[in-house]
């Protein structure tokens, strides 16, 4: 489910705690209901939109095929507001995404 609202994403982003797996951040945030993602790729990084666009639809990609752990603690009660963005100003391949993100959920769920 997608993170929306000015306030969800503000508080996120200030109240969140902060999990890092280069190339990729992520704030996270406690919530109630279901885990919502935000994914973004910041414009200060990446001047062209074809560039932010290809970095979010895979970083979605990622997100799609490994959330399983999310969802499990989501069915236990557990669930997040969480905000991901790619702090590298080379563009990444899809395995690079794809194993940090592994490792970023690892450490979402474990903490």
């Amino acid at each position: 489910m997608r993170l929306c609202g000015d306030l969800r994403i503000a508080a996120t982003r200030s109240q969140g705690k902060r999990v890092i797996v280069w190339p990729l951040r992520a704030h996270v945030l406690p919530a109630e209901g279901r885990t919502q993602v935000m994914v973004w790729a910041p414009k200060s990084l990446h001047k062209h939109a074809v560039d932010r666009n290809r970095l979010r639809r895979l970083m979605r990609e990622a997100y799609r095929l490994h959330c399983e752990p999310l969802k499990q603690l989501e069915s236990h009660g557990s669930a997040f507001h969480i905000a991901i963005y790619n702090m590298d100003k080379q563009l990444p391949d899809f395995p690079q995404i794809e194993r940090a993100m592994v490792k970023l959920i690892a450490k979402i769920t474990t903490s």
